[in-house]
């Protein structure tokens, strides 16, 4: 699996980050969103320096100007609820691309996870991008990514994530094709008993959208 760790250099992303974290301003759900947006304008953007580009030629009101474009077609792919606020930021920046929506829940007492709700367009031949802000035991996102691969096969496979722990990524390594990229915002130290990540921010869904029942 190639893995891209995009928090390494200082930047803004950082800054970010740093208020996803902080309890007092994880009180305000609104900028919650907003952050979690915001660093998926930024992963967004990272992410497109490795997308295949080709030459075109605009016109201007005042001549031709050669550059390029994305060539391939984009597949947004969020894991509800907790994905939507990043869904947002690849949005914003991947205007053209088309979406799908995926649930990934875990039956009370079992330990399977159950993939239930599915609306996806067709992504054959096309980038694929399966968004979820943690990445903590990777059960999730592989079944997921096992219930999609059922129908197509798309031309590239990218995992977006805001917070990883080192047990996701193990996992996702163990269970997913060598092919696949994994772009993490940042890599926090583990997961505690409970399977939460540590320092991490807590429940993304929660903190995005309110307290579920």
């Amino acid at each position: 699996m190639h893995i891209h760790y995009i928090s390494e250099q200082n930047s803004i992303l950082n800054h970010f980050l740093a208020q996803l974290r902080d309890v007092n301003i994880q009180k305000d759900s609104m900028r919650f969103r907003k952050n979690v947006e915001r660093i998926g304008e930024i992963m967004a953007y990272e992410l497109s320096k490795t997308l295949p580009y080709k030459q075109v030629a605009v016109q201007t009101p005042l001549g031709v100007k050669n550059t390029t474009v994305i060539e391939d077609n984009v597949v947004l792919c969020s894991i509800l609820r907790a994905g939507l606020a990043l869904h947002t930021g690849f949005m914003n920046f991947y205007d053209d691309a088309e979406n799908g929506f995926v649930s990934a829940s875990r039956v009370h007492g079992a330990t399977d996870i159950l993939v239930e709700y599915q609306a996806a367009p067709s992504f054959k031949g096309k980038h694929l991008l399966l968004l979820d802000p943690m990445l903590a035991t990777g059960h999730s996102i592989v079944a997921v990514f096992n219930k999609l691969m059922q129908q197509e096969t798309p031309k590239e496979i990218h995992i977006c994530v805001v917070i990883a722990a080192p047990e996701g990524i193990a996992y996702l390594k163990q269970h997913l094709p060598s092919y696949v990229h994994l772009w993490v915002a940042t890599l926090d130290d583990g997961l505690n008993a409970e399977k939460y990540i540590i320092p991490g921010i807590g429940d993304a869904g929660d903190l995005a959208f309110g307290e579920k029942l």
